[in-house]
């Protein structure tokens, strides 16, 4: 079993930034730097790095950035893409809008888009309108879950497949609110999110494309597991589930406007909390593109059900 081990703060090695640990397992701040498209590349890696230890790397007060300025920022990490299902906010090349006047809150446990065949490598995203109260999102990491799984369920996990559908139903986890306007949230879904299908068999366990780790690769988008009856899968997805979520693999970030969130989407699930009533909660997110997930067997994940035109990332 690998060893837990503390983060220090202290500024980075390398690229001399100060990175303040957030919690024993996952979650850091980024304290003295403006993010931006002109950033020297020296910090530009120092990032990388914190975001590969971390998994999940926070930055306050980011208010010099608008949406051209948070997707030229973000394509200095790596290549932007737009969502699979979703249309990009209008004026942008591949912003996805979250404002929860539109559904746009994800109230449940997922690593984003693994329907996709080629899962998004990271995300960058920006506080732009904030409630007063409520609407903090967690992060929980996956690797370290994997790691602390007793032997059994590690060897286990090892060898399972799951299939993962964009057929979840996102207005079952809304806000309570009025009933008209679920209505609508519904109808966005259906028209938009779920209207072309994917299909895609993952391993429950992938190996991480750049620091080599083992992960668990789960979330809401799941079906079933590969070869079990629904039952069983159930059983099996909250045994491994419940490891993910347990709190010393997680951390909460309460959001300011203008605050930056980056997480490593290979080693990551994330839920935002439904608890702002009727306040309006607006972030905004640009995605980059990632690698088919690899098992621990060398085999990488496989479509069932895609259009041959699909645009596989987040």
């Amino acid at each position: 079993m690998q060893r837990e081990t503390a983060f220090s703060n202290q500024p980075d090695p390398d690229g001399g930034i100060d990175i303040r640990a957030m919690a024993g397992r996952i979650g850091a701040e980024v304290r003295g730097l403006s993010l931006s498209d002109s950033m020297p590349e020296t910090e530009v890696q120092a990032i990388l790095r914190a975001l590969y230890r971390h998994k999940v790397i926070f930055f306050r007060g980011q208010h010099h950035l608008d949406d051209p300025g948070q997707e030229a920022f973000t394509a200095r990490l790596g290549e932007v893409v737009v969502h699979a299902t979703l249309p990009a906010r209008p004026g942008t090349k591949a912003m996805l809008d979250l404002d929860s006047e539109h559904g746009g809150i994800a109230n449940s446990w997922h690593t984003d888009l693994t329907f996709l065949e080629h899962i998004p490598a990271a995300s960058v995203l920006r506080g732009v309108v904030i409630p007063e109260a409520g609407g903090d999102t967690l992060w929980a990491n996956t690797a370290t879950a994997y790691a602390f799984l007793p032997t059994p369920l590690r060897l286990l996990a090892d060898q399972l497949w799951a299939l993962h559908t964009n057929a979840y139903d996102y207005a079952a986890e809304l806000p309570d609110g009025k009933a008209e306007v679920k209505a609508m949230r519904d109808r966005i879904h259906r028209s938009t999110f779920v209207s072309t299908a994917y299909e895609t068999e993952h391993p429950l366990v992938r190996v991480h494309p750049v620091t080599g780790e083992r992960a668990l690769l789960l979330g809401h988008f799941i079906k079933r597991f590969v070869g079990l009856n629904p039952e069983d899968s159930r059983r099996l997805f909250d045994t491994f589930q419940e490891h993910i979520v347990r709190p010393e693999n997680t951390v909460r970030w309460r959001w300011c406007e203008g605050d930056v969130a980056i997480w490593d989407n290979a080693a990551t699930q994330h839920r935002a909390i439904a608890d702002f009533g009727q306040q309006r909660r607006i972030l905004r997110r640009v995605t980059i593109t990632g690698p088919a997930p690899v098992a621990v067997d060398g085999r990488a994940s496989r479509p069932l059900v895609a259009p041959a035109t699909a645009i596989a990332t987040q």
